[in-house]
C-alpha cells in the first residue's frame, strides 16, 4: 500500500476518531497439534535480535524489526502492545467503578480483549505485554509437541508446516478475520464481547474494517518473497469483501445466541444503531423526529434498527461481483430487519437465512479475482445514488468511508505508475467524508450524501 502521501496516511488521522477501540484487540487463542492445549510463550520469545527484535529492518527474508512496530508507543501499530496499559487510565477505571468489576487490570470483562487471554502459558509470558504475538499467531508452544516457535525458523521451514504445527494462517483472510472480530466485534468466548451494558459505563463503540485495520496494524511487507514462501496474496479488494462477509455473520451469531443476543428483558441494544435512541429529544412543537426512513429496513418508526453497515457495502459488492446471488442477499436483509419488529423466534429465523446467504457470498468473494473495473464498480455503488438512501445511520456513513478508502487504495495499487498523482484530485473530498463522520454526535445524512456526492465525481475523473 501507499507509504508517503498515499489515501491511509492523509486519511489516518480522521479515521482513528472512528476507531477508538484499536486499543483493544485479542483473539481467542487457537490449540495447536495434538491432543493439549497451546503454550503461549510469550513477546520476549520473539523479542531476540536474530528474530524479530532488530532496531532496523534489515532481515533477508523478513524485516525482524517487528517488535519495533509492534512497540510503536504513540502510532496505530503499537495499539496492541499499549492495550494493557489502557486499563491503568482513569477512563477504564471509571469503566470498571461503574461496573462494580474493581481494578480494570484484573477484571475479566476486560482482561479478555486488553491481554492475550491464553490459558496455557510459558515462563516468560507476562499480562502486561498486553495483545501480544501469540495473541494473534496462536501459541508457539505446545504441550508435549513441541510448537512452531523453534520450527518456523528451522532451515528448510514452510508457512504450511508451521501453521500445521499451530500457527495461525492471518494470511488467510478469512481466518485472519475470525482473529480480529474476536475482539473488534465480540466473542461469546473468553468475555469479548462488548455488550451494552460496558458502553453505557463509557467503554468505546467498535468498528472494523478487515483491509483497512490490517494496514494499520502491519508489520510485514507483502514483496515477491511472500507468495513464494507459500502465503496467500488476497488484495486489497478481496480483503475487505470477505472482511465484511464475515463480520455479517459474527454479527447475525451473536445476535442468535441467548447469551449474547439477549439482555434480561430486552434484547442486546449494542446490535441496534445507538443514535436510534441516543439523540435529542424536545417537546418543543416545531421538532422535527431525528428518524429517517429507510427502504432497505422495513420497520415501525420507534423500533431501534439493527445496525446494518455491512449489509450495506456488502450489497455494493455483490451486485457488481456476485449478481446471482446480490437479490437473494438483499432480500434476505430486508426480510430480517421486518422479522425484528415480530418476535425474536422469527428474528432468529430470518437471521439464519442471512447468515446463509452471507455464507454463500464469502464462498463467491473467495474464488473472485475482483478486477479495477470491478474496484471501479464498487465504488460506484458506494458513492452513487443506488444505496445513498440507505445512509440514514452513522455506522453506515462511517462504514462506507472505510470502504472508499480501501478500495480507491487498491484502484491506485492496480494503476499506472502516476496513480498516485490522480489520487491527489480526489484526497481533499475523501477528506471531507471522514469530517463528515467524525463526530457521531454530529451526523447529519444529508451532508453526508453531499460529500459521497463529489467524492463520486472525483473518482469519476479517475476513469
Amino acid at each position: 500500500m501507499m507509504a508517503d502521501g498515499g489515501v491511509r496516511d492523509w486519511g489516518l488521522g480522521l479515521f482513528v476518531a472512528l476507531c477508538l477501540a484499536l486499543t483493544a484487540a485479542a483473539p481467542t487463542p487457537k490449540s495447536g497439534p495434538g491432543s493439549g492445549p497451546s503454550v503461549h510463550e510469550g513477546v520476549a520469545s520473539c523479542a531476540n535480535s536474530t528474530c524479530h527484535g532488530r532496531q532496523v529492518a534489515s532481515g533477508l527474508v523478513v524485516r525482524q524489526n517487528e517488535l519495533v512496530t509492534w512497540q510503536d508507543p504513540s502510532g496505530s501499530a503499537g495499539a496492541h502492545a499499549r492495550a494493557f496499559r489502557a486499563l491503568g487510565q482513569p477512563r477504564a477505571q471509571a469503566i470498571a467503578n461503574r461496573l462494580g468489576l474493581g481494578p480494570a487490570e484484573r477484571a475479566s470483562a476486560c482482561l479478555g480483549c486488553h491481554t492475550d487471554p491464553a490459558s496455557g502459558r510459558g515462563e516468560r509470558f507476562q499480562i502486561a505485554d498486553g495483545v501480544g504475538c501469540e495473541a494473534c499467531h496462536g501459541g508457539a508452544g505446545h504441550a508435549g509437541s513441541g510448537g512452531w516457535l523453534a520450527s518456523h525458523y528451522a532451515l528448510g521451514a514452510t508457512h504450511a508446516a508451521n501453521v500445521a504445527a499451530g500457527m495461525t494462517a492471518l494470511d488467510n483472510p478469512r481466518v485472519r478475520a475470525g482473529v480480529c472480530l474476536d475482539c473488534h466485534f465480540g466473542s461469546a468466548r473468553n468475555q469479548q464481547f462488548v455488550s451494552h451494558e460496558l458502553m453505557s459505563a463509557g467503554h468505546p463503540r467498535l468498528s472494523f474494517e478487515l483491509d483497512l485495520f490490517t494496514e494499520l496494524q502491519r508489520h510485514h511487507d507483502v514483496d515477491a518473497d511472500y507468495p513464494a514462501r507459500g502465503k496467500t496474496v488476497a488484495g486489497g479488494v478481496k480483503t475487505w469483501a470477505l472482511g465484511q462477509t464475515m463480520a455479517l455473520q459474527r454479527a447475525l451469531a451473536l445476535y442468535a445466541d441467548p447469551q449474547t443476543g439477549q439482555a434480561g428483558a430486552f434484547p442486546e441494544f449494542a446490535f441496534f444503531d445507538c443514535h436510534s435512541c441516543h439523540r435529542q429529544i424536545s417537546d418543543e412543537a416545531a421538532t422535527r423526529p431525528a428518524f429517517q426512513p429507510n427502504a432497505a429496513r422495513p420497520i415501525p418508526h420507534g423500533a431501534p434498527p439493527f445496525n446494518d453497515e455491512s449489509m450495506i457495502v456488502l450489497t455494493a459488492a455483490a451486485r457488481v461481483a456476485a449478481p446471482a446471488l446480490a437479490e437473494r442477499f438483499e432480500s434476505d436483509a430486508m426480510a430480517f430487519h421486518a422479522s425484528l419488529a415480530r418476535d425474536r423466534p422469527s428474528a432468529v429465523r430470518a437471521a439464519a437465512q442471512l447468515a446463509r446467504t452471507t455464507v454463500a457470498l464469502e464462498n463467491t468473494f473467495q474464488g473472485h479475482p475482483f478486477s479495477r473495473a470491478e474496484t471501479l464498480a464498487i465504488l460506484d455503488q458506494v458513492t452513487g445514488d443506488a444505496l445513498s438512501g440507505r445512509y440514514t445511520d452513522y455506522t453506515g456513513g462511517a462504514q462506507a468511508v472505510m470502504a472508499i478508502d480501501t478500495l480507491l487504495t487498491a484502484l491506485m495499487a492496480s494503476g499506472p505508475s502516476d496513480a498516485g498523482a490522480a489520487a491527489a484530485a480526489v484526497r481533499s473530498e475523501i477528506n471531507r467524508a471522514y469530517q463528515a463522520v467524525r463526530d457521531p454526535n454530529g451526523w447529519r445524512p444529508a451532508a453526508f450524501r453531499e460529500a459521497l456526492t463529489r467524492v463520486a465525481a472525483a473518482i469519476r475523473r479517475l476513469r
